[in-house]
């Protein structure tokens, strides 16, 4: 897999979440942004540190970590 790719708009993850978009919110991560996340599952919209969206689980359908604020 290609340096990055975990971070780009539309990539999808092994658990089917789906980056929408980088923010400009600091994440709760060493220099990380967050981004908007959504669930190709269930539907619901988060916000996730972009050093874990590789990881990440939906908190509301696959009892993954709550989301951050991506508003």
């Amino acid at each position: 897999m290609e340096a990055g790719y975990s971070t780009k708009v539309g990539s999808v993850n092994r658990n089917g979440q789906v980056v929408i978009r980088k923010t400009a919110i600091d994440g709760n991560d060493h220099l990380q942004k967050v981004y908007q996340v959504g669930c190709s599952n269930c539907g619901a919209v988060y916000g996730a540190n972009g050093s874990d969206l590789h990881l990440r689980k939906c908190p509301d359908c696959q009892s993954g970590q709550p989301g951050l604020e991506c508003h």
